[in-house]
């Protein structure tokens, strides 16, 4: 849609802005393929335009999922009108500072941002199963064994596959360990909450020291350690062992405050959880980077490379795995 027709949609829509002066200017935003839009009409007036993929249908649920988080105190960006027909969304514009543009910070400094978005997840976490129930027609299907596998495959396809062109046979043998199987079985076995998805510093906006959560629309039934693991082995964000470690004990004992109790299996769960979610981000740099065409994400591949070779390393079964991954890194 040209920016001249998404004006005149939010002339529609807000009659009430200062209209006169107003300017839209694209943001790059991910591999989404939504358009992002900032507009502004002054200094003290802008919001968000979002223009998604009517194809998509989680793009849909991305209003309903956004006031729902509202409603149970979780911060995200507020809606002020949604045109479904059209697949516009226009939201608060919580500014351009994200965690992840504070990494050459102080430990100091980025450790309260991080923990408090570790606040704002843990709060996801401890919602009552019936809110799961509530929402659950609005989202994408749960975390179950065959979306773990698909992970999984979507790594050894699009990452050892296209990437580093390892040939099919070892890439079958590979994909075919039995401990793949027993881990995706493992974890799909475990009681699921409600999670983002997409946990990572990109995806938190830091405003007034506060984090807020963005890119929600993937919510759905899962681990509450996915999401933990999407954090501490984010690729963006290189974090010390001792920082890692800090983190994980901030938000054990945020849900032990919570009235949750953190089984023996959590360490076990976060690894695993870890190899996913590296397996999912690794396996999207290679198609994003490759097929798409977005160069800039194949910065992140080594370092991703090499923190899954370091958790699998800890990991049963993964033996002729974490020797490929040692050997690519």
């Amino acid at each position: 849609m040209r920016t001249d027709l998404l004006v005149r949609r939010t002339r529609k829509y807000f009659p009430r802005l200062d209209v006169a002066e107003i300017k839209i200017a694209p943001i790059q935003k991910g591999g989404s393929d939504r358009k992002f839009y900032r507009i502004r009409c002054s200094a003290e007036q802008a919001l968000i335009l979002v223009k998604y993929n009517l194809e998509r249908e989680e793009n849909r649920h991305y209003a309903t999922i956004a006031n729902f988080l509202t409603e149970h105190r979780i911060r995200v960006p507020e809606i002020y009108y949604h045109d479904a027909d059209e697949g516009l969304i226009w939201l608060e514009d919580l500014g351009e500072r994200d965690l992840y543009s504070y990494r050459d910070e102080s430990w100091l400094v980025r450790r309260a941002f991080y923990e408090s978005a570790l606040d704002q997840i843990a709060a996801l976490h401890a919602l009552p199963e019936p809110f799961c129930i509530e929402m659950k027609q609005h989202l994408p299907a749960e975390f179950n064994s065959e979306l773990y596998l698909w992970e999984q495959n979507y790594f050894f396809e699009n990452c050892l596959g296209r990437l580093f062109k390892i040939e099919k046979t070892k890439l079958s043998q590979l994909e075919s360990l039995p401990a793949l199987q027993e881990i995706a079985d493992r974890l799909a076995s475990f009681p699921r909450v409600l999670v983002h998805r997409d946990f990572q510093s990109q995806n938190i906006i830091i405003r007034n020291g506060q984090a807020h959560l963005i890119d929600f629309q993937g919510m759905r039934p899962g681990l509450a350690e996915y999401d933990l693991a999407s954090l501490l082995y984010d690729p963006y964000v290189d974090l010390p062992e001792s920082e890692r470690a800090e983190l994980t004990a901030y938000y054990r004992d945020h849900q032990d405050e919570n009235g949750i109790a953190i089984n023996g299996d959590f360490d076990l769960k976060l690894r695993l959880c870890a190899i996913q979610r590296l397996m999912q981000a690794l396996g999207a740099y290679g198609f994003l980077g490759l097929v798409k065409g977005h160069k800039h994400f194949l910065n992140h591949v080594a370092a991703a490379m090499q923190s899954l070779q370091r958790t699998v390393a800890e990991i049963d079964g993964l033996t002729d795995l974490e020797k490929t991954l040692r050997q690519l890194t």
